[in-house]
């Protein structure tokens, strides 16, 4: 059974919510996805036009990534929080993209957020980059890895110091290599 969230997981799981309320929550998503001109796919679009250094068909990522990898680094999909092994690696290390191996986090920036995802205050200088991220109707920085622009997740401004930064991870875009 995969660790993912799909968007039909808020549907089958809603059982405690009446149908009509469903219905209009999504609809208000909808609306404001539309009044904002945002779409679903805003960070992806704006990666799709960038460059980088390693690049590979979608045949290719298929047969390189995992199922669940794949649904995360290329097609911007999440974990479900709780999931991922890594939230208990306390260890010396490098988590590094299970794409391509980029250095990523050292462990020493590793912190327990509590948000159910692996979190960092800081990546490695010139590792990762960032999008801004409208899906939803919502605007986030959707954080990818600066070699193969695979997803990784999030970053907010609700971290510890020293940066204040919280880099909310999905665990199966990282490998963890011990020091």
């Amino acid at each position: 059974m995969p660790n993912l969230l799909p968007v039909s997981a808020l549907a089958s799981g809603a059982s405690s919510l009446s149908r009509r309320l469903l219905l209009k929550f999504l609809s208000a998503g909808a609306a404001m996805t539309a009044a904002t001109g945002c779409s679903a796919k805003s960070a992806s679009e704006a990666r799709a036009k960038a460059i980088f250094p390693i690049r590979h068909t979608e045949a290719e990522w298929r047969k390189l990534l995992t199922r669940d990898q794949f649904y995360i680094l290329r097609e911007e999909g999440t974990e479900r929080p709780g999931s991922s092994p890594l939230l208990a690696e306390h260890r010396a290390g490098t988590f590094v993209c299970a794409a391509d191996d980029n250095p990523l986090f050292t462990s020493k920036t590793k912190f327990e957020s509590g948000t159910g995802w692996p979190s960092f205050w800081q990546p490695i200088k010139g590792s990762v980059g960032t999008t801004r991220d409208t899906s939803f109707g919502v605007v986030r920085t959707e954080v990818h890895c600066a070699q193969c622009g695979g997803h990784l997740g999030h970053v907010f401004d609700d971290g510890p110091p020293p940066t204040g930064l919280r880099y909310c991870m999905n665990g199966d875009a990282l490998k963890f290599r011990p020091a």
